[in-house]
């Protein structure tokens, strides 16, 4: 009997030893969140849409151009890239902090898909006075730009497509990445676990998105104690796990866009794969492909002038008012070194 009441102790002791662990490291972790928001302030302004807060970068005059970043990314990875400065010489550049990332909201009674995102972005730059833009994504937010285009045709004049997820594949491993955005289990998980791991598996992430080159030196000033805190890593969980459903939700509605398209990818690509681009370059009608060979994911920090140079093009399809390319362009594969 007394081994038992003592076997039964211990695992009280381990049990209660482990809940203390646990919120002490959520303790820990909620400090570091809002060190990294006092370190990092907003460097735009906020605007509210249906009880949403969005920070929002505004620089530069001229035809609009929108920017919407990646999964996991934020405002700073285009602005240490360089492009919204390059951009903003000839264009007025708006890039969003997208919902539950950087410093905007994102409320969890809603479902943030690429759809809804579209839609508030839409009443967002009307607030802004946009009535048309040029618009660009990067990798997740090619899906925002997507969704932009087919549900609200009359803002975008063009889409510019920079590395995207466009076809569903088949991906174990975004299971276990989707677990934070899992209500419960995955919120004791995103306060706890995850940031630790999320700083610790840095590197490799960076080796992944970055490969085969190196990161450049300007994306060190990158916020990663931003990107780390639980309320940014439950919203790219959640992004994660909506990459597959969407995909295969939106696979047969790419032909009906009607505007220019350049679609800009590295053919090294260790995220998503070059195919995704070639097909869909293959399937909407008039779009350009832009191949950037030996590059990878982040192509608007290793290759910014390749991607300025498809916005240009963008801008010269608008000013030409919209006239489809050439048959004998169709089909072209651009190399950029």
């Amino acid at each position: 009997m007394r081994d038992v009441k003592f076997s039964n102790s211990n695992t009280a002791y381990a049990i209660a030893a482990a809940i203390g662990a646990l919120t002490a490291t959520a303790i820990i972790n909620a400090k570091l969140a809002r060190k990294a928001e006092r370190a990092n302030p907003p460097a735009g302004s906020f605007i509210e849409i249906d009880g949403v807060l969005l920070h929002v970068v505004e620089r530069g005059e001229g035809p609009p151009l929108v920017m919407f970043h990646g999964n996991g990314a934020m405002i700073q990875d285009f602005e240490s890239s360089g492009l919204i400065d390059q951009a903003s010489q000839t264009n007025r550049v708006i890039v969003f902090d997208r919902p539950g990332f950087g410093h905007s909201g994102r409320p969890r009674s809603h479902l943030w898909t690429p759809a809804a995102q579209a839609d508030l972005f839409h009443a967002a730059l009307k607030q802004l006075g946009v009535s048309e833009a040029v618009i660009l994504g990067h990798s997740w937010g090619t899906c925002v730009a997507v969704q932009m285009a087919l549900r609200h045709p009359e803002m975008v004049t063009s889409l510019v497509l920079a590395s995207g997820y466009f076809y569903p594949t088949l991906q174990p491993g975004f299971v276990g990445l989707a677990m934070p955005a899992v209500p419960g289990l995955g919120d004791i998980i995103r306060y706890t676990l995850a940031p630790l791991l999320s700083r610790a598996m840095w590197p490799l992430v960076l080796r992944k998105v970055f490969g085969p080159s190196q990161p450049p030196e300007k994306f060190s000033g990158f916020p990663v104690e931003m990107a780390v805190r639980p309320s940014q890593l439950r919203a790219a969980a959640a992004e994660t796990g909506m990459m597959i459903p969407y995909a295969f939700a939106a696979r047969d509605e790419y032909q009906s866009l009607s505007m220019p398209v350049a679609i800009i990818a590295g053919d090294a690509d260790r995220v998503v794969s070059f195919s995704q681009s070639k097909r869909l370059h293959r399937e909407i009608q008039g779009s350009t492909l832009h191949r950037l060979r030996g590059a990878g994911h982040m192509i608007h920090q290793t290759h910014t002038a390749a991607v300025m140079g498809a916005i240009r093009q963008a801008a010269l399809s608008v000013s030409n008012e919209n006239k489809p390319l050439p048959a004998a362009r169709r089909g072209a594969d651009r190399a950029a070194e």
